[in-house]
């Protein structure tokens, strides 16, 4: 797919329509240039909008070891982090992924000009986190900012079990924030992998092994970690989930 986009970018550009850098990924310039193409040639645009639901498949008991071995991690620490940051499950009750929008994000990633003031002007985006409550549901928010502008919208929403921002899709290989959020919506195994290789980038691998959990939460969740409690909510978790016994896994032993 990267090399069919990356084409797609250099007929586009050829062509005088802005595609921007012709790097391979589908974002809101490439899909903009792709938009003013068809309607030059008055032919209605068949990109889908981005996918939220799919095969939704959950975890396997071996899927934690088996992934967590990569790192020399058990499964009580990633139960832990994943019951602490989306009470451990990646798909809510209609079977989409997980998500948490973000509308001080959105702020941040829309940058100033015309989009932003019209997501201010909707109550989509503000600068300050903590400025309104969050609804229970963040899907209708999610939706309405996707028509200002698809990729910033799902880069501002944190996804699945380990609720990664999507303006990390790339540090964990994805090409993309909705790449990342479409192979989320398949399979709970995808979101995990998510979450270690993240873990790994981030650098907090170590203090997750070594049960550092004020050092994981600084690094997780920010310099505010401890007002809400994470490091606690950390520890609990892990000391519940390391009394219940684990899937046997010989390479993880």
């Amino acid at each position: 797919m990267r090399d069919e986009i990356r084409a797609l970018q250099m007929a586009l550009n050829e062509l005088g329509f802005d595609a921007g850098p012709e790097d391979g990924i589908l974002g809101e310039r490439t899909r903009g240039a792709a938009g003013d193409y068809l309607a030059s040639r008055q032919v209605t645009s068949t990109i889908a909008p981005p996918r939220f639901t799919g095969a939704a498949k959950r975890l396997d008991d071996i899927d934690l070891p088996r992934i967590g071995a990569q790192i020399g991690l058990g499964e009580d620490e990633l139960h832990a982090v994943m019951e602490v940051e989306a009470r451990g499950s990646g798909f809510d009750s209609q079977d989409r992924v997980t998500q948490l929008y973000e509308p001080h994000v959105f702020y941040r990633e829309l940058g100033p000009g015309a989009e932003r003031d019209r997501a201010v002007a909707q109550g989509l985006a503000y600068k300050s986190w903590g400025t309104r409550a969050y609804p229970k549901d963040s899907y209708p928010r999610l939706l309405a900012a996707i028509k200002i502008n698809e990729e910033a919208a799902l880069r501002s929403c944190s996804w699945g079990l380990g609720q990664i921002m999507g303006f990390n899709a790339e540090m964990i290989g994805y090409p993309s924030a909705r790449a990342m959020v479409e192979a989320f919506a398949e399979d709970e195994a995808a979101q995990l992998q998510g979450l270690v290789d993240y873990i790994v980038a981030a650098g907090l691998d170590d203090e997750l092994r070594r049960h550092d959990w004020a050092g994981f939460a600084r690094g997780y969740n920010g310099p505010s970690y401890a007002t809400h409690g994470y490091h606690t909510k950390l520890r609990s978790a892990f000391l519940k989930w390391d009394a219940i016994p684990d899937t046997t896994y010989p390479e993880a032993a």
